[in-house]
């Protein structure tokens, strides 16, 4: 088990993006399917948001969870700006409302900031977040995909309860800044995309729709680099038995964070699953981190239009 705040979340919580959208055509009631037997596993923490196929990944889980309440910590996010640029703005109190609606609840656990819009302060909004904590609308407020400084901004307007930011061995920017900053003040950290959006796991894009064809890193030239480090991930998983998958994310686990992998199959949660259980000495992590150095992967994590609403990757040094 691990603690985000006052929540007490099992070591791997469960992203539902994927369920609705990014990674080709799902099916409901496989994805309802997948939810109950993570659920059985025992994984605790289930991560949704409001632009998680517009709206359809919150109605999808609170259909999944039905019945299961008492067994779940639900996590969910929004943005200001629900349709990009140009569409009218969001607040926190109408969004959290069409939240519990579409989640089918009477208060949502942890409850994040997206995005930081680049207009509206962050203590703004996260000012706005903690009254509605205030209210027993939400258990917590959690932002997403802020700076060290944004992070410190916010926790002095309302205590976070947590940080959510991409990390897995081919992102690993956080190190810099992030990770030291929520130590310090106590916010629990989730790592989204444990896996490199699959690529770690050995996953390419292969459907039409599959939304990492838009992905810097998904494009051939990068893919080619980016495989050959890769292999290092299998070489050290083939030496101790266990998936290139499971290698990835017992990596993250043993950096003291709760990553959220998400997936439609059942046979790959149950191996994600297994991860717990594998403990890394310091040789294999040592082998790891020196193919993955900070900054060397090739290929932006985001399309140019989506990096507008990241912070900038941290300058590493050479040593």
């Amino acid at each position: 088990m691990a603690q985000i705040g006052k929540f007490v979340v099992s070591a791997q919580g469960f992203g539902c993006m994927g369920l609705s959208h990014s990674y080709g055509q799902a099916d409901d009631a496989d994805s309802i399917k997948t939810v109950h037997r993570a659920i059985e596993l025992g994984i605790r923490f289930f991560d949704t948001a409001t632009g998680y196929g517009a709206g359809h990944n919150e109605t999808l889980l609170g259909q999944a969870i039905k019945g299961k309440r008492d067994q779940v910590i639900i996590a969910s996010k929004f943005t200001h700006h629900p349709g990009g640029a140009g569409t009218d703005r969001v607040n926190a109190r109408d969004a959290v409302e069409a939240s519990l609606q579409r989640l089918a609840l009477d208060h949502i656990d942890l409850y994040y900031l997206h995005r930081v819009d680049p207009a509206i302060p962050i203590e703004e909004s996260v000012g706005k977040l903690g009254r509605l904590v205030d209210e027993g609308k939400i258990g917590g407020v959690g932002v997403s995909e802020a700076t060290a400084e944004g992070i410190r901004k916010a926790h002095a307007t309302y205590p976070l309860t947590a940080l959510q930011s991409e990390y897995s061995l081919w992102t690993r920017d956080v190190e810099a800044e992030i990770l030291p900053t929520v130590k310090e003040l106590g916010i629990g950290f989730v790592a989204y995309s444990p896996l490199g959006r699959g690529f770690l796991a050995g996953s390419t894009p292969s459907e039409a729709n599959d939304r990492r064809f838009l992905h810097p890193r998904f494009q051939p030239d990068a893919v080619a680099a980016n495989t050959e480090r890769r292999a290092a991930i299998q070489a050290a998983a083939d030496r101790i038995g266990v998936t290139a998958a499971q290698l990835s994310l017992a990596w993250v686990l043993s950096k003291g964070v709760v990553p959220i992998p998400g997936t439609r199959h059942i046979p790959h949660l149950e191996a994600n699953w297994a991860a717990n259980d594998i403990d890394l000495d310091e040789d294999i992590i040592s082998e790891l981190e020196s193919v993955f150095v900070p900054g060397s992967t090739v290929g932006e994590r985001y399309p140019a239009e989506q990096l507008k609403l990241v912070p900038p990757e941290p300058q590493f040094s050479a040593a």
